[in-house]
């Protein structure tokens, strides 16, 4: 069970979920790449050179095996950061939790978001990432980084707040300062 289903309130629903994008990953596996090629090549080395000195050998294999399992280690490392943030828009806030031994959380009330800032880059338009910042009606600023489909994740904010009815959007208004007493 995600973090964002244990926290819901009576009532409320999960509408939208979202993650980072596999971008987040492409330097993990790069550097996986580098240090599996590293490790294959020292294994390969130690086994057609088969005349080597068995010192020499043993440590070219050990070293090769090492560095297979950086690689490995280096991938795993990328995974557990991408799956350890979730992001999600609920039926009454949005939450957004990063991390897993050290948590933090982001948990905005609907009616006190003010302003949802996307930023794509180029590349991000193509392959679907980009950034969200979110402000809260105190003035509050949140950014987060390389999120996947981050126009879907600003319009079903939008969409959720049009939903709470116009006695909660005026409360919103009151609290911006826009409203009549």
């Amino acid at each position: 069970m995600s973090y964002i289903d244990k926290t819901l309130v009576p009532g409320e629903k999960v509408v939208y979920t979202t993650r980072l994008h596999w971008i987040v990953m492409l330097g993990h596996i790069f550097a996986a790449c580098v240090l599996w090629a590293m490790g294959g090549y020292l294994l390969w080395y130690a086994l057609a050179h088969a005349q080597m000195e068995p010192t020499s050998r043993h440590w070219a294999e050990y070293g090769g095996a090492a560095l297979l399992a950086c690689g490995l280690i280096v991938l795993l490392v990328g995974t557990v950061r991408r799956n350890a943030t979730e992001m999600a828009v609920t039926t009454r806030r949005v939450v957004i939790k990063t991390g897993i031994a050290s948590r933090r959380t982001i948990e905005m009330l609907l009616n006190k978001v003010e302003t949802i800032e996307v930023s794509e880059p180029g590349m991000g338009r193509i392959l679907g990432y980009g950034s969200i910042t979110m402000i809260g009606t105190g003035g509050t600023s949140e950014q987060f980084h390389k999120i996947a489909h981050p126009l879907a994740f600003r319009s079903e904010v939008q969409q959720q707040i049009e939903k709470l009815g116009p006695a909660a959007q005026a409360d919103a208004l009151r609290a911006n300062g826009n409203g009549s007493r």
